[in-house]
């Protein structure tokens, strides 16, 4: 009886196309912002508009035609030289949710029953001048699981952005709140505080666990946020932003794994069609295209197909979160990217870094560093026509500590020491240059090891080594980390202190340096 429940329901959300209603509208230009089609307001021509699968153009006269079914979301795809109309809480207003019956019966609300399609569903733009340089705001995973924790990513990081400037907008990459999909309302009326226009995108912490088809475990997610695959353009970048959680697990139906559906895939295709070569395109998703442990936690023939539907874009960036660690991956032919420049996937660092634990701040926050020495915190990537260059933000620290020095306090002098310097460089990666020097010495390479970060492994050991409880959640066990470097310690330099200096460029030519220091005592016999 259950199986033939999930079928019955699976066939109710999935109706074949050729079954399906027309939907039609119009694009428009909305000079007097009110959201709605007046009769003296411009169309807008050769604008995109999906179901989800399908992608058209606008004609002339700014109308299109597509298909639906009962369970589909129409959305526009915002040309470049425009902005959308946001909601109260800065929430780009891009879709219409078509879901005649409303979303099924489930532990989280979805859908409210939308009945009947409308005549029409027009779409309102607002010209804007765009330039080609802009930058954008990323967050890593939020994922608060209680109401406390949501107050942690309001006041540690929401907080410290509260009224950016020069951010076009921002993207927060899935794991919005942590399996209490009733956490969605607080966590949008704390990001709405950044004010700038914010978009999302679903996670496995995001879902609908009370289904059976992967095509319904978004109906809560899309109540509150429109469809979890879309795309959008500025200036020359085209953004995709994609549901890349399977659920349940297609594998045994347990848990979930990483990829996309066919009509995922197919709207990826038919979205690129429309898209210039020259352009860089940014995927977003949650779940990374490879893991750093080698588990199978991402479907092969999708990252093939992927790589195959971009293999005549030279320029592509893709970004996840979900591991709660900061790493940078290059795919080259070994790994199937079918050009010859690698393609860069950026697995950006959380704002609620190693699930909100470890000690708590001056403002009673947790410190939250992440398993690979990595701080908590947020990237912002600029743009300039078809290139980027990202920074990445350490909440709470100024701009510039973009690199945790490690090094013992004292060290006998004239001894040699197995100890060692060590800096986890937190936007590093392999064939970066990290130079350190003793006072005024000249310049020496540092060593690139994948290790254990000292700095982080005496914060969690301190947990175990205290007689008295501390306040706050005790940190996670270190993961090697894959930006981290060693230099030896010099000992033969006279007793006193020692300055250390370090010098690292990281992959984009941004040099970054920071200073500590040892002392060298006399040795005790």
């Amino acid at each position: 009886m259950k199986k033939i429940l999930a079928l019955l329901i699976f066939g109710f959300f999935n109706l074949s196309l050729s079954s399906q209603e027309t939907a039609s509208g119009y694009v428009f230009e909305d000079s007097n912002q009110n959201g709605r089609k007046d009769r003296r307001e411009k169309a807008i021509a050769e604008v995109a508009v999906t179901n989800g699968r399908n992608v058209v153009l606008t004609d002339r006269e700014g109308k299109y035609n597509l298909p639906v079914g009962k369970n589909n979301i129409i959305s526009i795809i915002k040309p470049a030289g425009y902005k959308l109309i946001k909601n109260e809480n800065n929430l780009p207003q891009f879709f219409y949710n078509h879901k005649p019956q409303g979303s099924p019966d489930l532990k989280f609300t979805g859908v409210e029953p939308t009945g009947e399609l409308p005549k029409q569903v027009n779409f309102a733009l607002i010209p804007s001048q765009e330039n080609e340089e802009f930058t954008s705001l990323i967050f890593g995973d939020p994922q608060p699981y209680t109401p406390q924790q949501v107050d942690y990513f309001a006041d540690g990081i929401v907080a410290e952005v509260e009224g950016v400037e020069n951010v076009s907008f921002g993207l927060s990459l899935g794991d919005l709140v942590g399996d209490d999909l009733d956490l969605f309302n607080p966590y949008i009326k704390a990001v709405k505080n950044i004010g700038i226009p914010w978009y999302n995108l679903l996670g496995n912490h995001d879902l609908n666990f009370d289904v059976e088809s992967d095509t319904i475990s978004d109906e809560t997610f899309e109540a509150h946020f429109g469809p979890a695959n879309y795309a959008f353009n500025y200036g020359k970048v085209h953004f995709l932003v994609l549901d890349d959680v399977l659920y349940p697990d297609p594998r045994d139906g347990k848990g979930y794994w990483g990829g996309c559906r066919e009509d995922q895939l197919e709207f990826i295709e038919n979205d690129l069609k429309h898209v210039p070569k020259d352009h860089l395109i940014v995927i977003a998703m949650h779940i990374p295209l490879s893991e750093p442990d080698g588990r199978d936690t991402f479907r092969d023939q999708d990252r093939e197909r992927l790589f195959q539907l971009l293999k005549k874009y030279p320029n592509t960036l893709s970004l996840s979160a979900h591991t709660h660690i900061q790493r940078q991956d290059f795919f080259g032919k070994e790994e199937g990217w079918q050009q010859d420049k690698p393609h860069h996937h950026y697995n950006v660092g959380t704002t609620s870094g190693d699930w909100y634990s470890g000690k708590l701040d001056e403002n009673n926050i947790p410190i939250s560093t992440m398993r690979d020495g990595t701080p908590k915190g947020y990237a912002f990537i600029t743009f300039q026509g078809n290139k980027y260059s990202i920074d990445y933000k350490v909440a709470g620290k100024p701009a510039a500590y973009q690199m945790e020095i490690f090094a013992p306090k004292v060290v006998a002098q004239g001894r040699g020491t197995s100890a060692g310097i060590y800096v986890n460089f937190f936007m590093g990666t392999q064939g970066d240059e990290v130079l350190y020097r003793i006072d005024d010495e000249p310049w020496k390479e540092m060593q690139y090891l994948e290790e254990y970060d000292p700095s982080y492994v005496e914060m969690v050991y301190e947990w175990d080594l205290t007689e008295e409880l501390m306040a706050g959640r005790r940190s996670s066990n270190p993961i090697k980390s894959e930006h981290l470097w060693r230099g030896n310690i010099p000992t033969k330099l006279k007793t006193g202190e020692h300055t250390i200096e370090i010098k690292a460029t990281d992959m984009f030519g941004q040099v970054h340096t920071a200073k500590s220091n040892y002392r060298l005592a006399e040795p005790i016999e």
